[in-house]
């Protein structure tokens, strides 16, 4: 996806696949994630959407802390209100210890938006396949 400016410079926004339409508005899940890399406290995120029966899809953001490191699900929304458009603003926060990734390194979303508290995920290779497991687990 991109966008053109008033003066005809042309910006990658981001993915098809990772565009949130929450209440007939586009969220672009790199701008979500971009404003939350700028709080101190986050190491890592992902930005997903996720169903909601009144706009469609709700932002929900999934946070890796840095080691240390303290912020509230409240905290971290309301650095975002602050920074973007309320509606881009994630409405729930999960927070996890990692979050699973390719075997590349990078960010694997698809895992990562099943991501619950309440569950563990375990990742590996096996014969140069990448896998991931998620065991729910009961409080």
């Amino acid at each position: 996806m991109a966008v053109m400016d008033e003066e005809g410079y042309v910006t990658i926004v981001d993915r098809h696949k990772d565009m949130i339409v929450t209440g007939g508005e586009n969220v672009y899940s790199t701008e979500v994630e971009n404003t939350l890399y700028l709080h101190p406290a986050v190491l890592e995120c992902a930005v997903v959407g996720v169903p909601d029966e009144k706009w469609g899809e709700a932002v929900q953001a999934i946070v890796v802390l840095k080691p240390a490191a303290q912020a509230t699900e409240e905290e971290l929304i309301g650095f975002c209100k602050e920074r973007i458009a309320r509606y881009k603003a994630p409405k729930s926060i999960d927070f996890i210890s990692a979050l699973p990734k390719t075997g590349s390194g990078k960010i694997e979303k698809k895992t990562a938006g099943s991501v619950q508290t309440n569950c563990i995920i375990i990742s590996g290779f096996f014969l140069d396949k990448f896998w991931s497991y998620i065991i729910a687990m009961k409080d």
